[in-house]
């Protein structure tokens, strides 16, 4: 008696749950309103089904409660009985099965009108590729794939000179313009979702996916990675950015061709006069500079380089008010106001000696070794540094910068910045150091590689 109470208990309190708690969907942000009414209609038959099942064991569980005087009636077949089961289950599963694959059908073929984009994953980030003038994408293969070639465009094909490279976490897309998404995977198998369209979809290393939607309202929407892809996977988020298409049209302007990601980044000769300024903190050969809290700068990549510093110019970078030399760096970046001046300069730094940072840090290197596994999967076993997941070398960088940097992210002061995507990710990672001795023992390994 007292299970079948608890059991009525339970299906009463679920469904006063279902209805009074805020469970709803988002509110819709693409065409693609027929996946909320597939969603529904299974909410429905699985609701009726839960219903029923528990109110009838509960029936059951009170209806045949033991007494002494019963005796059991053995019954082992019952035609009628298995035909409405058998009938009442087939409906169901097609009431559920049908609207999925009919919505399904729908989501894989696009509208010929469609725009296409490709969106390229990767532990654990995403890039993304739009057609030039010619309209269509070029030729991509595994084979071409490098530093200066993330997307694997084949150089030969005159289709990819002008596709437009979108190296960062975020996606324009124009308002009501459907467009197709063509999904990569350079690594292992990632899946592209935003909750607000309604619209996710496998990415497989060595397969080609696809699905298309058109935008119905303007903002800013998430983009998260919804199969677990490493142990940075909670941190793939990116964002769509729906606007008007005029909008959308000088976005993509300010980004560069294939055929431009392909010459010089730019030229070390005028490079080395604007470095000038930069010599009086960091020293003339790159080495740093403990005196002006200026880290070592030779040896780092061309597109960390580039990155950070129109990060410091776009205020992504040393904004924050407790970031005194960020905002110190920010303020030195007068010298350098153009995207033109940024390629000179990290083009003579590229022509500078790379030397290791002498080291202040010795701890305990064994349990620093333990530590670094996560770093690792980022930095490279040898701490060398990863373009493929956009992580700068550790190896031979002053140990007491690395600490300020750490202690940076652990307090939010780098890496909380809604544009600096790749710094979330390293926050999240350095408050996995819980304390002083175990960042000194990490900064201790890192010395030694």
């Amino acid at each position: 008696m007292v299970l079948a109470i608890v059991i009525v208990l339970l299906v009463l309190g679920t469904v006063l749950l279902h209805i009074l708690s805020p469970w709803w969907l988002t509110p819709i942000a693409s065409n693609w309103s027929a996946i909320d009414t597939t969603i529904n209609i299974t909410f429905w038959v699985t609701g009726i089904v839960f219903v029923a099942v528990n109110l009838f064991m509960a029936y059951a569980i009170y209806q045949y409660r033991y007494k002494k005087e019963r005796r059991s009636h053995y019954d082992p077949e019952n035609k009628k009985l298995e035909l409405w089961l058998g009938g009442l289950t087939t409906l169901g599963i097609a009431a559920m099965l049908a609207p999925g694959l009919i919505v399904w059908g729908d989501f894989v073929t696009p509208p010929e009108e469609s725009a296409e984009v490709e969106v390229l994953g990767q532990q654990w980030h995403w890039m993304y590729r739009f057609p030039g003038e010619d309209g269509q994408l070029g030729e991509t293969h595994p084979r071409f794939m490098s530093e200066d070639n993330p997307f694997g465009i084949d150089p030969s094909d005159p289709a990819g000179q002008d596709d437009i490279l979108v190296f960062g976490n975020i996606l324009h897309l124009p308002v009501d313009q459907p467009v197709r998404l063509v999904m990569r995977a350079k690594d292992v198998i990632h899946n592209f979702a935003v909750p607000h369209f309604r619209a996710k979809i496998d990415m497989v290393p060595g397969m080609v996916t696809s699905f298309w939607l058109e935008p119905t309202r303007i903002g800013e929407f998430d983009v998260v990675c919804m199969v677990l892809c490493g142990m940075a996977h909670h941190a793939m988020r990116g964002k769509v950015v729906v606007e008007s298409p005029e909008d959308h049209a000088a976005w993509l302007a300010q980004h560069p061709t294939f055929a431009q990601t392909q010459q010089p980044i730019g030229d070390a000769a005028t490079g080395q006069s604007l470095y000038a300024s930069c010599a009086s903190c960091h020293g003339p050969e790159g080495q740093g500079n403990r005196a002006m809290n200026a880290p070592k700068i030779s040896g780092l990549p061309t597109w960390y380089l580039q990155r950070q510093l129109r990060f410091y110019n776009d205020r992504v970078r040393g904004f924050h008010q407790d970031d005194v030399y960020g905002q110190q760096m920010a303020a030195m970046m007068a010298v350098l106001p153009t995207e033109e001046a940024i390629d000179h300069v990290v083009a003579y730094i590229d022509t500078l000696p790379d030397e290791p940072a002498p080291t202040t840090i010795d701890r305990d290197i064994r349990r620093g070794e333990s530590l670094y596994r996560n770093c690792a999967s980022c930095h490279g076993d040898d701490g060398r540094g990863n373009y493929a997941t956009s992580a700068p070398p550790l190896a031979g960088q002053h140990d007491w910068y690395l600490k300020q940097q750490l202690e940076n992210y652990q307090r939010g002061i780098r890496g909380s910045h809604s544009r600096d995507y790749y710094g979330s990710q390293m926050m999240m990672m350095a408050r996995t150091i819980h304390n002083d001795q175990a960042m000194l023992d990490l900064i201790t390994y890192i010395n030694s590689l």
